[in-house]
């Protein structure tokens, strides 16, 4: 199983900008899926932002415009561009990986916190 690990999780004020770094141990061809979950205290964990196959990408309404996502087959590695932060984005976000077979990849997750 490909193995995924975040970084990029740090303290920031509101209105400012992170970028998350998602590596896989393996190529990004491994997934038909790939992206962001995030899980806020006593929430569930939701989609943020997700490449499918095809390349389309599919974004939470509460990020578009705000949130990219972007990869880089040769450094295989994801990445989520978070600009406009807001303190409601804060959570532990995830990386996931869906495998054309056979259970998904999630990484131990990196921690987002926005401060008013």
């Amino acid at each position: 199983q490909v193995q995924l690990v975040e970084s990029g999780g740090n303290l920031v004020q509101a209105g400012g900008f992170l970028r998350l770094s998602c590596a896989a141990s393996g190529s990004l061809f491994n997934f038909r899926a790939i992206g962001w979950y995030r899980q806020a205290p006593g929430k569930q964990r939701e989609l943020v932002a997700t490449f499918s196959t095809s390349d389309s990408t599919n974004f939470a309404d509460s990020v578009k415009g705000r949130f990219t996502i972007s990869r880089d087959h040769a450094k295989n590695t994801v990445y989520l561009q978070m600009n406009s932060l807001k303190p409601e984005d804060t959570a532990v976000y995830y990386c996931n990986g869906q495998p054309w077979y056979g259970d998904d990849s999630w990484g131990q997750g990196t921690q987002v916190t926005v401060s008013s």
